[in-house]
C-alpha cells in the first residue's frame, strides 16, 4: 500500500488527510479481529471547506450528524483500502490527541483545542485508517506551534465572556451559558470569537453555515455543564 494513494482516496471522499505514523505499543491501537496489530495509522479529519462540501452535499445538516456521514464515507473507503477505520466519537475513545501530534505538527494551544501550523484553529479529526502492513512513511513533520512566536495571543483576550485564560485554561461551563442565553447570536452564527481572533489559518476558517452547525452541536453536546 502507498500512502500517496491512501491520501488521494481520502481526499477524494471529501476529507483531509492530517498525517501518518507508525504505532508504538503504548499508543493504543487497536488490533485487527484477527489479532494482528496495527502498524500503520493514517488520520483523516477536515481543514477548509472540502468536508463542508461533501457532507452538506449528501446530508441535510439541520437533521443529520456529522459522526454518521463520517462512518458511512471511512467505512467503505476502509474496506476498499484493506484497512479498518476508527473514530474519535466512538467508545472507548481512541486517543486521538495523542496520534495527532505523532501524526504531523499539532500542538495544544493557550485555548486548549489543538493548532496546526497551516490549518491553524480549524481543522478536525473524523476517523483514523489503521493498516496492519507498516507503509513506508515521509520524515515527520516537526514544526514547532505557531503559538510559540506569537507574543499578544489575541485568542486569550477575544471571548465576550472571558473563557479563556493561561491560568485557568477553557471555562466550559462560562462558555455554555454564554452561547445557551440571550447574548450568544454572534457566537451561535460565526463561532467562537476566541478561535476567530487567531491569525493562523485564515483560509481554513469555517463559512458561516459550518461554524453554525458546529457551534450547534457543541451548545447540544454540552447543554448539561450550564451552571
Amino acid at each position: 500500500m502507498d500512502l500517496a494513494r491512501i491520501n488521494g482516496a481520502i481526499e477524494a471522499a471529501g476529507l483531509t488527510p492530517l498525517g501518518a505514523f507508525h504505532p508504538k505499543p503504548d499508543d493504543a491501537a487497536p488490533a485487527f479481529a484477527d489479532g494482528q496489530a496495527t502498524r500503520t495509522l493514517v488520520l483523516a479529519g477536515n481543514a477548509g471547506p472540502d468536508m463542508w462540501r461533501a457532507f452538506s452535499t449528501a446530508r441535510e445538516p439541520a437533521r443529520d450528524l456529522l459522526d454518521d456521514w463520517s462512518r458511512d464515507v471511512l467505512a467503505p473507503l476502509a474496506r476498499d483500502l484493506g484497512a479498518h477505520a476508527i473514530y474519535p466519537f466512538e467508545q472507548p475513545y481512541p486517543p486521538f490527541q495523542r496520534w495527532a501530534m505523532k501524526a504531523g505538527p499539532c500542538h495544544p494551544s493557550p485555548l486548549g483545542m489543538f493548532i496546526h501550523p497551516d490549518h491553524g484553529l480549524w481543522f478536525g479529526f473524523r476517523g483514523a485508517l489503521a493498516f496492519a502492513e507498516e507503509i513506508s512513511l515521509p520524515a515527520p513533520d516537526q514544526r514547532p506551534a505557531p503559538c510559540e512566536d506569537c507574543p499578544d495571543k489575541p485568542c486569550l483576550g477575544a471571548c465576550p465572556v472571558g473563557a479563556f485564560s493561561e491560568e485557568h485554561g477553557y471555562d466550559v461551563p462560562k462558555c455554555i451559558d454564554h452561547i445557551a442565553g440571550p447574548d450568544s447570536r454572534n457566537c451561535l452564527s460565526h463561532g467562537c470569537h476566541a478561535r476567530r481572533a487567531c491569525p493562523i489559518g485564515a483560509d481554513a476558517r469555517y463559512s458561516p453555515e459550518q461554524a453554525a452547525f458546529h457551534m450547534r452541536a457543541f451548545l447540544r453536546n454540552n447543554a448539561g455543564l450550564k451552571t
